[in-house]
């Protein structure tokens, strides 16, 4: 049964990856102008404008130009910089270790606070706690990642000298350095999802405490917090897995921002850049390898649903 839920789930993925890779390659063809002449700058002549149409296969028709792009993306290739002239996996490669640990350091910080909050406020039903939990829901809920990002620079960088207002320092040169560049963007990245797990977690913890194998776990004498963490936790982890693997997405469209505000060298600061000075074939490829990224995180959570409750992968395999 595992084997065959796990397969089902693999193969919708290689569907939904093939149809992202038309989108993004339809997208920017549909983007007004010919594509050629953005490449090769407004004052180009037509020679090199030509040039750059042969190079980038622009004149041949457009399933060829598909069909060549996804394979040599197949064989690791995703093309060169217009503006650069520099491999553009290389560049993705150099900028996307700065991203993968801000997103993660977000995930720990938002996993810490929403699952604490959110068992708290559950198990402490209309007291303190749980309206101190719902505050700070709402508090993560309604403020913006921008303004927050630039408050916490005028308070803990400018205002109070605790923390550095940007840049980036490589966790194998200065662990320390690295960790103080990224605590205040990692709080305010993960302070959205945070919010949005808190919720989530007290609203499943409320239908697991009230359940009838919880009632019965309480009448043989197990402890309040044994069956708070085993049976009321447990039970409420697939909406934890839900939530972090849809928020992926979130993450990532955050990340743009929060880097731009902490001047952070990552994939986010990237994708920012690349519109700006309309390198195609890099947005191309970012965008594509955003998608395989959100693709793969959420088939690795559809799998650990299977863990979690056996249930799932016995009733995806029938299916």
């Amino acid at each position: 049964m595992l084997r065959s839920y796990a397969l089902n789930r693999v193969l919708q993925s290689l569907v939904t990856l093939v149809l992202v890779s038309l989108v993004v390659f339809a997208g920017l063809r549909a983007l007004p102008g010919d594509p050629a002449v953005a490449l090769a700058g407004a004052e180009a002549d037509d020679a090199a404008i030509e040039e750059i149409r042969r190079a980038y296969l622009l004149d041949q028709p457009v399933h060829v130009q598909y069909l060549n792009w996804v394979g040599r993306a197949l064989q690791g290739d995703l093309g060169e910089s217009a503006q650069t002239g520099l491999p553009i996996g290389e560049i993705i490669l150099s900028r996307l270790p700065v991203t993968l640990e801000l997103a993660v350091l977000s995930l720990l910080f938002a996993a810490l606070i929403g699952l604490t909050t959110g068992v708290l406020a559950a198990v402490r039903r209309g007291g303190v706690l749980d309206w101190l939990g719902n505050g700070i829901s709402l508090f993560g809920l309604s403020i913006p990642n921008f303004w927050l990002g630039l408050m916490c620079v005028l308070v803990f960088a400018v205002g109070l000298g605790w923390l550095p207002a940007s840049g980036f320092v490589p966790f194998t040169a200065s662990p320390l350095g690295n960790l103080a560049r990224l605590v205040m963007p990692a709080f305010v990245l993960g302070s959205g999802l945070a919010a949005v797990l808190m919720r989530q977690v007290r609203s499943s913890m409320l239908d697991a405490l009230s359940s009838d194998y919880v009632r019965t776990a309480r009448a043989k004498g197990a402890g309040e917090w044994r069956v708070v963490a085993v049976h009321g936790l447990r039970n409420s982890l697939i909406t934890v897995l839900t939530i972090l693997g849809l928020q992926l997405g979130t993450l990532v469209s955050g990340a743009v921002v929060t880097e731009q505000i902490f001047v952070l060298p990552g994939f986010g600061k990237l994708m920012v850049d690349a519109v700006f000075t309309r390198d195609y074939p890099v947005i191309q490829a970012a965008v594509l390898v955003s998608a395989v990224g959100y693709i793969v995180v959420n088939l690795l959570v559809d799998l650990l649903y299977s863990v979690v409750d056996p249930r799932i992968r016995v009733r995806g395999g029938a299916a």
